[in-house]
């Protein structure tokens, strides 16, 4: 599911489909998302089985700014049910260091640290336009772009991909919670897994804000097998 991380309809409808593919697929479903990294998945782990309580898991995992408004409830939701959730992204420290130096910057992690990552050497496509549209807006950000910005970006789709993978299991579904951009047009994260698991079905959910839901234009449609059509004047939570 590709989300704008400030459209509350988003992490509504993220609620709503993960809650319905519960009560039909009772227990056979697994969650993971971009807003946990993968060395946060210890805390996430010991906080699910009950282990620790919710503020220890609060203060030290690496929670994003709109927490507790927007993915708690996922989050919530899986341990009420007994879910396994998985924090698939690399660790900010590691796409920092694609975006000085490149994949090769990488290398230099340790062992341990190579667990966090997808495995090494990354494939890489330059000409998805989910990366060359990177260089043309000038970078995530509106930084000055450079060919490492890209690279950054496809580190952490690879790495989601990965855990993904990983962490599936037959007769299960796994839901994936992320930037549209991460998803969309089948590019990004799915990209990666097409290359891992060619057979496997993969369904991308997207988002567009357009002026009128009744009567959007084409590109706001296909940037997945389903798009949520969200009016732009709905409140932004940040």
């Amino acid at each position: 599911i590709g989300e704008y991380h400030n459209n509350p309809i988003c992490h509504w409808m993220e609620y709503e489909i993960t809650a319905a593919l519960n009560e039909k697929k009772p227990g056979n479903v697994i969650l993971g998302a971009e807003m946990f990294e993968s060395d946060n998945q210890l805390l996430l782990d010991e906080y699910m089985a009950g282990k620790i309580k919710q503020k220890n898991f609060e203060d030290e995992a690496k929670l994003w700014n709109n927490y507790q408004t927007d993915y708690k409830p996922l989050v919530e939701f899986a341990k009420e049910k007994k879910l396994t959730f998985v924090a698939t992204n690399i660790p900010r420290r590691y796409a920092s260091m694609v975006s000085a130096g490149g994949f090769e910057a990488l290398d230099s992690v340790s062992a341990d640290g190579k667990k966090f990552i997808a495995p090494l050497p990354m494939a890489y496509d330059e000409n998805l336009n989910c990366y060359k549209s990177m260089m043309s807006m000038g970078g995530m950000g509106g930084s000055h772009a450079n060919a490492n910005l890209p690279k950054a970006q496809a580190s952490k789709d690879a790495a989601m991909a990965h855990f993904i993978l990983q962490n599936m299991k037959p007769g299960h579904t796994f839901i994936h919670y992320n930037g549209s951009f991460h998803s969309d047009f089948h590019e990004g994260i799915a990209w990666y897994i097409k290359k891992k698991n060619p057979a496997l079905k993969i369904i991308v959910i997207s988002v567009s804000e357009v002026d009128d839901v009744l009567n959007p234009a084409p590109e706001d449609l296909n940037k997945g097998d389903y798009t949520i059509l969200v009016p732009s004047t709905m409140t932004k939570t940040y």
